[in-house]
């Protein structure tokens, strides 16, 4: 049964008890609001990290008239399908029992989502996460569950542990030290949204997680709220970086709040930043970097350590921003 099919008959009884006028009146004064402060930029798509090729990918998409749900898709699998990337899809680092393990979600415009948690042996998770938004009444698969739909769907096993990444993870093991290094193995993530010509907006969040992390460990770029949230009225952020902590304050939704309430995209990415620094005090020995855009295509990004960037492709160029630190050295 197809996900919307399903959802049909469940919501059509409730739908009358939503107030038409109310979330009318709701949306007319963000959109008057955003009208009359900027004049809105798309389409447009960001993502974390110095990705120039999965932006340009996504670009292409985009100025043709492509959707931004297609854009995140195509973008993010070029990082999947890079075995030089040893953080994202094939040839991403094991974890400390030699296990490939991906993660990965995605969201649309009318707020559908669907995610794989922990799958192995399967190259491109975003079309997996796609497939589960898709075809299925669930938001999450996860490992030999996630693993066995991808077959039901005709995607192929592959063996996802390349030679590089097996002779790092067997040179670990001499030590089993479990510190990754900031912006090197905690930049473990490529999160992607876009706004295409429509005005309409979405999300994916896709990676192989922290090198060498106990077997069936999970962080936030699966989890919907977490390492990705998208509210086509408002806007949506994405994050990367040490995903338990993105959890514990829920990121991605925090930060699209903070949008709602009136809060630039770099206001907010500042303030997800700060909650999560507030319940470390004693600790900065991990990288967080969040990036978000609202509905005027108005983007922002702040991180804890120096070094986070994020890049950002629209008629005004392509660029590399250099993102705002808490720590300023």
């Amino acid at each position: 049964m197809q996900r919307r099919k399903f959802l049909k008959n469940s919501t059509a009884a409730t739908a009358g008890l939503i107030s038409a006028p109310l979330m009318a009146g709701q949306t007319n004064a963000l959109n008057n609001q955003i009208t009359n402060t900027t004049v809105a930029v798309k389409p447009i798509v960001i993502c974390t990290w110095d990705f120039h090729n999965a932006s340009s990918k996504a670009w292409e998409i985009l100025k043709d008239g492509g959707s931004s749900l297609d854009a995140v898709t195509e973008g993010v699998m070029v990082e999947e399908n890079d075995v030089n990337n040893q953080t994202v899809g094939i040839g991403g680092r094991p974890d400390r029992d030699g296990n490939v393990t991906l993660d990965s979600c995605i969201m649309d415009k009318d707020g559908n989502c669907g995610a794989v948690l922990a799958m192995q042996n399967i190259a491109n998770p975003i079309l997996v996460a796609r497939k589960v938004m898709e075809e299925t009444p669930h938001v999450m698969l996860a490992g030999k569950g996630a693993e066995q739909f991808a077959h039901e769907m005709g995607f192929k096993k592959t063996n996802l542990l390349t030679e590089k990444s097996k002779q790092e993870w067997i040179e670990w093991q001499k030590t089993a030290q479990y510190k990754p290094i900031i912006n090197i193995e905690n930049h473990d993530t490529i999160g992607m949204l876009a706004i295409d010509a429509n005005g309409d907006i979405s999300g994916a969040c896709t990676t192989s997680g922290m090198g060498y992390k106990m077997a069936g460990r999970v962080g936030d770029s699966p989890i919907i709220g977490a390492g990705l949230f998208v509210d086509n009225e408002v806007g949506g952020a994405t994050a990367t970086g040490v995903g338990e902590e993105v959890v514990r304050t829920v990121g991605s939704f925090l930060i699209v709040e903070l949008m709602r309430q009136g809060k630039s995209p770099q206001e907010a990415c500042k303030e997800g930043v700060e909650r999560i620094m507030a319940k470390n005090k004693d600790r900065d020995d991990f990288q967080i970097g969040f990036i978000a855009i609202n509905k005027a295509g108005e983007t922002g990004g702040y991180c804890i350590h120096p070094g986070f960037t994020y890049r950002s492709y629209s008629e005004e160029g392509h660029v590399n921003n250099p993102s705002e630190s808490y720590i300023k050295s």
